[in-house]
């Protein structure tokens, strides 16, 4: 067996598994694989990495590879694997058969821990709807296994229930929960209405998962979120307000953590959550500075990002944990960056100050004047931006408003000089 480390206590037993493809960094994979099953609740036993230039269709691993696994499952009693690569229900059952343990994948493996942390009404729905989608197309084939009630990691939440559901009766469970997440999705945007009516300014924390996200809410805030060493600690979003430097107060928002190999189902049933992020004004991106792979956890953010369509929002990269890395050197980074530790405080007032000056680019006050005839444009500052004061005059309707800069552009034509 290749890098393992073996310890016992009483949590479940777990063997890791992965594929070096040459393509990717392996080794920071299966570690992260690691946080994730001790998140879980699990203890890893060991780590076991094979080369190949893609995973077996049948069996992920090749043959003598997997019959060496499963003597070691019996030989130091493992109650879990846990492939780092999605698995299809036929690589899982073959496995099983062979090693006579249960097995899961990484995407099983995060939805348990998104089941294990959800807290809301609405988390616990994206959850339940994640696994049932997920869960759907690997029913056929399984027999008598869709009967098998259990314990443990990758069977928490409706795993347990829904198992036993014919195919007809779990698309009927899928749609009745994505008609619960679309009225929910309704009330959020009535609130984000509510807010920019009243020139709210919202200020998104998003980020790598474990990067300190909670950490800078709680110091900005003493929210009081919950904030542990552990990865997708948090997962339902936080609003708290933020009072400014130069005495605006904005509205910060705690979003869910993102991780590479995110499953397909969580970004699609937490899309209601995530579009939190396209209501931003600004975006802040934190970042682990201590972690080796820091650049590419930046990477996984703002590809997620731009999927949600949020890429042209103005964003902060945010190094957080610098009191763990003194000696990185920051250079080569696109657009504003400060260096942070939100844990010791150091540096809070520069990202303060960076904040003020980012939201002063973005938004401006100024005074407008509409012919009767653009009443279209006026709605449209209703909607875009706070209206301040209202006036109607012999030459047309004129606004007093908070506006973001990018409709300033669109109607420059009708602002009037600053008396």
């Amino acid at each position: 067996m290749e890098k393992f480390s073996i310890g016992n206590d009483e949590k479940e037993r777990c063997l890791l598994m992965a594929i070096d493809t040459g393509t990717g960094d392996v080794d920071y994979s299966i570690d992260e694989l690691s946080r994730l099953t001790d998140t879980a609740g699990g203890k890893t036993v060991t780590k076991v990495i094979q080369k190949r230039e893609k995973p077996d269709d049948a069996l992920y691993f090749g043959a003598g590879k997997i019959f060496e696994v499963a003597r070691f499952c019996k030989d130091y009693s493992i109650d879990l694997i846990i492939c780092d690569d999605e698995l299809t229900p036929s690589q899982q059952r073959n496995i099983e058969n062979i090693t006579d343990v249960r097995t899961i994948d990484r995407t099983q493996l995060i939805l348990d821990i998104f089941a294990k942390n959800a807290r809301t009404n609405e988390g616990k729905l994206q959850v339940e709807l994640a696994q049932l989608k997920y869960e759907l197309p690997r029913l056929s084939g399984k027999g008598k296994e869709m009967s098998r009630l259990g314990g443990g990691i990758g069977t928490r939440g409706p795993g347990e229930t829904q198992l036993e559901t014919d195919k007809r009766k779990i698309r009927s469970s899928i749609k009745s929960i994505e008609q619960k997440t679309e009225n929910i999705k309704k009330q959020r945007k009535l609130v984000h209405d509510r807010r920019r009516k009243n020139g709210a300014t919202v200020v998104a924390i998003v980020g790598y998962t474990n990067a300190g996200k909670s950490t800078l809410l709680n110091t900005l805030t003493k929210a009081g979120v919950l904030s542990e060493d552990k990865l997708f600690a948090t997962l339902d979003p936080t609003a708290r307000s933020l009072k400014l430097p130069d005495g605006r107060s904005v509205i910060l928002i705690d979003t869910v953590g993102f991780i590479s190999k995110l499953p397909t189902e969580l970004v699609n049933a937490f899309r209601s959550t995530l579009e939190e992020v396209t209501y931003a004004d600004l975006i802040l991106n934190i970042c682990d500075a201590s972690d080796r792979r820091v650049n590419e956890q930046i990477d996984v953010t703002k590809k997620l990002i731009a999927d949600l369509g949020a890429e042209k929002t103005p964003m902060i990269t945010v190094f957080n944990k610098t009191d763990l890395a003194p000696g990185l050197r920051f250079f080569g980074y696109e657009g504003k960056t400060v260096r942070i530790s939100a844990k010791t405080g150091k540096n809070i007032d520069v990202l303060l100050k960076t904040i003020c000056s980012c939201l002063e680019q973005n938004r401006r006050e100024v005074t407008v004047l509409f012919p009767y005839s653009e009443g279209n444009l006026a709605s449209r500052c209703r909607k875009e931006g706070a209206i301040l004061k209202e006036e109607y005059t012999e030459d047309g309707l004129k606004l007093r408003a908070i506006l973001p800069a990018s409709f300033l552009d669109y109607i420059k034509d009708y602002i009037l000089p600053d008396e």
